[in-house]
């Protein structure tokens, strides 16, 4: 029986499969596409996704190949979120086609020792208390896999939810959206626009290697019946009238629709299956968050599920559960109210724009708290009653004498960080540091101990020097596997 197995072969599969493999457990990941999907409909790497990507030392290979762009936009409102005052080491949003990322979170995990297998379609589960049996149609034919843990990357319509028999509640279509990559003879001035109006809105990005991502939707296209295929004569006409040209487009490659409907699994774990990404919660791509929370849910579970299968308190796995299903209802909240202000077309809705642009222009307070939930950087997990106040936070980059914290996270174990050397002796499986920081920094500025997770998040800090309340804090924080 195989450790753990991941259904989709997506960025979201992938980051899985490497997290898990790095905590020690044996991955397979079962993809039904034979080549990856040159399309890519994700463009957008957030803040916190590079600094997941720096924990792993892999981030330069994304920053390579990425244009970086030091603002964000919330409802495509034309004043701009500043990233430039972010606490992070990355204060910009990467544009990255997302068949490139996928490119290289595959090379990541096949690196790892995962396994990835292409062609192999899981059709149908049933597990029981020993594991889990996954029916699959690979290139040989019909098969039968069974895992102590199978993971539901397997997007929006996942045949995983669906066999593990999780509801999917949530709204339906009430807009389209539309997408297209073109090639522009005459792109605007810098080849980047964002416009909205009465007429619609619209935002035009130059794509790496040549055309032009076009995004957008209008009037014409609230309403509840999915319209035919976009065509390019179509595009044309709707561009023009929204701003003013068609920029010569010509030779399409990809031409979509998508909707807004917005739905979240129930639960993200029943059982040995688990649900992560578009399996877990589908939206409006307002804002390029989604495969952003995505990648965050598998850095959330990875960790957990190596951890459980070398030993640890099976219970770990719950807080998976517990800590992003607020995260993804907080993003359908986000998206939805996104969705409001991109669709406002008529002159009250534009009032509306008009307004909240200027409080995110002229309230500093209002555009960093904007700022920090699109990025990522404001999530902070539930702590219990008591808990120091960095429970739950996620940690910076916090420098030391020869170190930094993102460096130490290499390994994806926890990080036990001793900031007064009275934390007592190191502790079997935990990456351990003792030194204090190199600058004083906010309410770090008090602990004496901090336990780090896999993930970048606290799990634990003290105040008090007592070496044997840590140790104890460790074996809990950690489950009992050995972090």
């Amino acid at each position: 029986m195989e450790e753990v197995v991941v259904v989709g072969g997506g960025p979201v599969g992938l980051w899985l499969a490497a997290e898990a493999r790095l905590g020690g457990a044996r991955v397979t990941v079962l993809e039904a596409r034979a080549e990856r999907d040159a399309r890519s409909k994700a463009l957008t790497v957030h803040p916190r996704t590079l600094e997941i990507l720096a924990c792993r030392g892999v981030v330069d290979r994304f920053l390579a190949d990425g244009r970086r762009i030091p603002s964000g936009h919330f409802g495509s409102l034309d004043e701009r979120l500043d990233f430039g005052g972010l606490d992070t080491p990355f204060p910009f949003t990467l544009a990255l086609p997302q068949a490139r990322t996928e490119e290289l979170l595959e090379e990541h995990a096949v690196a790892m020792g995962a396994r990835v297998l292409r062609r192999h379609r899981a059709v149908g589960l049933r597990q029981d208390g020993e594991g889990v049996r996954v029916e699959v149609e690979g290139p040989d034919g019909p098969y039968v896999r069974r895992a102590a843990y199978v993971v539901g990357c397997d997007g929006t319509r996942s045949t995983v939810r669906e066999a593990a028999g999780i509801g999917f509640p949530g709204t339906d279509d009430t807009v389209w959206g539309w997408l297209a990559d073109v090639v522009l003879d005459d792109p605007p001035p810098g080849g980047a626009l964002s416009v909205s109006g009465p007429a619609g809105g619209l935002m035009v990005v130059p794509l790496p290697d040549g055309p032009h991502r076009l995004v957008g939707t209008d009037p014409g296209n609230v309403r509840t019946d999915r319209p035919g295929e976009l065509t390019l004569d179509e595009l044309r006409a709707t561009v023009r009238r929204i701003a003013g040209s068609d920029f010569g487009m010509r030779d399409p490659r990809w031409l979509s629709r998508f909707g807004n409907a917005a739905r979240q699994a129930e639960r993200y774990r029943a059982g040995r299956v688990l649900l992560a990404g578009d399996a877990a919660h589908m939206h409006f791509p307002a804002g390029g968050v989604g495969l952003n929370v995505g990648l965050q849910d598998a850095a959330n579970l990875g960790w957990r599920l190596a951890a459980t299968v070398r030993g640890a308190d099976a219970r770990l796995l719950d807080g998976y559960h517990g800590e992003r299903h607020p995260v993804g209802a907080d993003l359908l909240l986000a998206t939805r109210a996104q969705t409001a202000l991109m669709t406002a077309f008529g002159s009250d809705g534009q009032a509306l724009r008009t307004l909240f642009g200027r409080l995110i222009a002229t309230v500093p307070d209002l555009s960093a708290e904007l700022a920090h939930r699109l990025t990522g950087l404001g999530v902070a997990y539930p702590a219990g009653p008591g808990a120091h106040p960095l429970v739950g936070r996620r940690a910076p980059d916090l420098a030391f004498a020869d170190t930094t914290l993102f460096t130490l996270l290499h390994a994806g174990r926890h990080v036990l960080l001793d900031l007064a050397g009275d934390a007592g002796p190191p502790v079997d499986g935990v990456t351990y540091h003792r030194g204090p920081l190199a600058a004083p920094r906010g309410r770090w500025a008090d602990a004496r101990a901090v336990l780090v997770r896999p993930d970048g998040h606290v799990a634990w800090a003290t105040d008090a020097a007592d070496g044997d309340a840590t140790a104890a804090a460790v074996v809990r924080c950690t489950g009992g596997g050995g972090g």
